[in-house]
């Protein structure tokens, strides 16, 4: 459900994006539009305007209640991509889908101020930062003067690092660095005017993390979700889900994602960056409404 923003909302169940607000009534999904060549996950299904517009109407009818649409991909060993390259890839698309239906809520996925910008301006409500406003010193003021809502990611590293085990390393106590280094991120956008209420935090699964890292992670979630700020998972195909259950395949992984998503909703968990909105709105859906009559 979204409403008008309102005064005194708790930043646990409300989110406030751009002047709208997302009631946490029930999981909150965000449906993944990559408008890359190369991604690990759906091997460019939605690299080109019209097919990313396409794929971005396809995934509000399912249920996605926003749309995180990206044009740089974060895969292992990808190569940095020039700015005006990922803004001509994730405008039109913007663009397109908001044309098609002006009451969508997108999200655009970028470590770049200068995209975020353009993608703000084009009609993007919320800026989701994977490198948790570490990559770019200009984010954090792009993102406070526009309103919009923010997710900041735990990651370390470059673009090109950020999805491998070149800078896993942690101390005995994994998700207390993860919850720290989110706190740092946290500070970032708070300096610069960002309100707390429009703040969403993601602890970055299988990214500079092993599997068994993001297991940890997984397992004492709700030492995240003290941080304060609504929680969300990206579980979505990651390697993780293809260790644990044997497939090999990215875009065969769906069912496995979502036997973890129920889990981090029990944990704590209330919105999910997925690339399956129909299978996840149903499980998610049901498994909350289990829950709450609990």
């Amino acid at each position: 459900m979204i409403s008008s923003a309102a005064a005194g909302a708790s930043t646990r169940s409300r989110w406030t994006v751009g002047g709208r607000t997302i009631e946490i009534e029930k999981p909150v999904l965000l449906g993944i539009v990559n408008v890359t060549p190369d991604s690990f996950s759906d091997g460019g299904v939605a690299y080109s305007p019209d097919r990313g517009i396409a794929r971005g109407l396809e995934l509000l009818e399912q249920g996605a209640d926003v749309l995180d649409v990206g044009g740089e991909s974060t895969r292992p060993g990808a190569a940095p991509v020039d700015m005006d390259v990922e803004r001509s890839r994730v405008i039109p698309v913007i663009e397109g889908v908001l044309a098609a239906r002006p009451d969508a809520l997108i999200s655009v996925d970028t470590v770049k101020a200068g995209v975020a910008w353009r993608a703000l301006e084009a009609g993007a409500a919320i800026v989701n930062d994977v490198s948790g406003f570490r990559l770019d010193g200009k984010m954090p003021a792009v993102c406070a003067d526009a309103g919009c809502g923010v997710i900041l990611m735990h990651s370390r590293g470059s673009v090109s690092e950020m999805a491998s085990y070149a800078v896993a390393e942690y101390g005995l106590d994994v998700v207390g660095d993860v919850v720290r280094e989110l706190g740092e991120s946290v500070e970032r956008a708070t300096t610069a005017g960002v309100e707390r209420s429009s703040i969403v935090v993601d602890p970055g699964f299988g990214f500079s993390k092993t599997s068994e890292h993001s297991l940890a992670v997984l397992r004492e979630l709700g030492r995240v979700s003290d941080l304060g700020f609504p929680l969300m998972v990206g579980l979505s195909r990651k390697r993780m889900i293809g260790e644990l259950t044997g497939v090999s395949d990215a875009a065969q992984r769906d069912a496995g994602s979502v036997g973890v998503a129920v889990v981090a909703l029990i944990r704590g968990a209330r919105l999910f960056r997925v690339h399956d909105v129909a299978m996840h709105r149903q499980a998610l859906d049901a498994a909350w409404g289990a829950i709450r009559a609990r």
